[in-house]
């Protein structure tokens, strides 16, 4: 096992727990932390793959801009940061999904590990990759960024009704 190997191991064991911890904490401020650890952690896996413009726009898009935007909608919907009792799930239930996550996940890992065999690499240029990302997918990647601008309307959006009907009252 190399150093990379290690390296990598390491780096995806901090991001398994870190999504872990992302779905099973009670704060939504926590969650949303830790969901920071996570994508950051998943482009540390890239860099150790050697795929750094990968990790480039992973860190940009993704730690930069969409938890941003969810941490931005959460503080302007006023969310309650703490748990709630209300919106609680009984031990049972909590069990239940746990069981299923893990049945999903050795349904997974049964199907997938069998084809994890070593490839073949071959190195690129930024160019080709270039021709790809504005090409092919720049309209995927400008769809993705007006639902982003929808989403953030409508959390200002609500959030002045929830304004508005205090100021009538």
């Amino acid at each position: 096992m190399t150093g990379l190997d290690l390296a990598f191991a390491a780096v995806g064991a901090i991001a398994a727990a870190s999504g872990l911890l992302a779905v099973t904490t009670r704060h939504v401020v926590h969650a949303a932390l830790w969901l920071v650890v996570c994508l950051g952690s998943v482009a540390g896996c890239y860099l150790v793959l050697g795929a750094e413009l990968v990790a480039l726009v992973q860190v940009l898009v993704y730690v930069g801009a969409v938890v941003v935007l969810v941490l931005f909608a959460l503080m302007l919907t006023r969310a309650p940061i703490g748990p709630r009792a209300e919106i609680s799930t009984s031990p049972l239930h909590r069990t239940l999904a746990a069981v299923l996550g893990a049945g999903v996940t050795a349904l997974l890992a049964s199907v997938l590990l069998p084809l994890a065999h070593p490839v073949d690499r071959h190195e690129t240029d930024t160019s080709v990759l270039s021709r790809e990302l504005f090409g092919t997918w720049v309209w995927p990647f400008e769809v993705l960024s007006l639902l982003l601008l929808v989403a953030l309307v409508a959390a200002l959006a609500v959030s002045r009704v929830g304004t508005s009907r205090e100021e009538g009252a």
